[in-house]
């Protein structure tokens, strides 16, 4: 039996702005276990019952939160997979022929994905307990082979929807996102195939200033202008369709881009076949994110000095902006 995993940390705001407890949906890439091998383990330690949605998809059904999804994250073979192959023999060969020749390929290189349903805080800790399960069964993760670039995705869901709260978080993450660069400690693969572009420095430097409080249409165009695409570490857009649709849509047509209450972050490794590995690390370091966010003193004075940072230029190649934080901003994190 696995060990009995660490008890997340709760973040300093557990409830919305409507008094619920707050949710956040997980992301999970791996190999090392076929569909159904994966799709079974997760079923049965959740009390679901599996459902067929297509050759390589599978819906998990039966959990109060909602339903969990295992599939294979290739969207081409995911549109063969929902597919009727052809009654005609020799064009059911030749489709199926095909369709095999791509699987094959796939296998090295695409990985299967486990995606819970929006988990209430007192619930997360069941990815850890599934963490630990897989290791077991043999999923293997980022660092198995230079190929596998495989990332893990948090959806923490939003304290509340008004400008200030949102601008606010978005203060604390670009301040930190140096910092949680560095700890992350990046594996060879995912620094390749570069998992996600940074934020552009113009609109870091907009958005940093101790001044910069916009009211909500403010917020979601000027992120437009500078980040009209999901590659982003903390992936605004979903939320932001969620709030004004419209808005998002005159600036981007991409339909990867699902509306949710939720901030969407991406985080670049999996490394859920490494003894003791689980959500803990990279979720502490969101706590950081939650708690700067929340203490508008402390966020201001580190807005200040990151701003005053970035203003040394190429002073900046002698000094480092996570040492910095870590004496002055962060004093608690060790």
């Amino acid at each position: 039996m696995p060990s009995k995993p660490t008890a997340l940390n709760l973040p300093p705001l557990t409830k919305t702005a409507e008094g619920a407890q707050r949710r956040v949906g997980v992301e999970l890439e791996m190999n090392g276990l076929e569909l159904g091998r994966l799709s079974a383990l997760v079923a049965e330690h959740c009390g679901c019952t599996i459902e067929q949605t297509s050759r390589y998809e599978r819906t998990l059904k039966g959990d109060p939160a909602g339903d969990w999804i295992v599939e294979l994250d290739s969207a081409l073979l995911k549109k063969m997979g929902r597919t009727e192959r052809p009654e005609d023999p020799t064009s059911a060969e030749l489709v199926s022929s095909a369709e095999d020749a791509i699987m094959w390929v796939a296998e090295s290189l695409v990985p299967y994905e486990l995606v819970s349903p929006p988990l209430p805080l007192d619930r997360l800790n069941i990815i850890n307990e599934l963490i630990a399960l897989l290791r077991d069964a043999g999923a293997k993760g980022t660092a198995d082979r230079l190929t596998n670039a495989f990332g893990m995705q948090f959806n923490p869901e939003v304290p509340a929807t008004d400008a200030r709260t949102l601008t606010a978080y978005l203060k604390a993450f670009l301040c930190l996102y140096d910092w949680i660069n560095q700890r992350a400690s990046i594996n060879f693969a995912r620094r390749v195939t570069t998992y996600v572009d940074p934020f552009p420095g113009a609109y870091v430097r907009k958005v940093t200033a101790t001044d910069y409080w916009p009211d909500l249409p403010t917020l979601i165009d000027d992120y437009l202008l500078h980040n009209p695409t999901r590659n982003r570490a903390l992936d605004m857009l979903p939320l932001f369709r969620h709030l004004d649709e419209d808005r998002v849509l005159a600036h981007t047509q991409d339909e990867l881009i699902k509306p949710r209450p939720t901030f969407h972050y991406r985080l670049p490794d999996c490394l859920i076949d490494q003894p003791g590995w689980d959500l803990n690390p990279a979720w502490n370091d969101w706590l950081e994110v939650e708690k700067l966010a929340n203490d508008h003193e402390r966020l201001q004075g580190c807005c200040g000095a990151y701003q005053t940072y970035l203003g040394q230029g190429i002073g900046r190649l002698l000094d480092s902006w996570p040492e910095h934080l870590t004496r002055n901003w962060l004093p608690d994190v060790s």
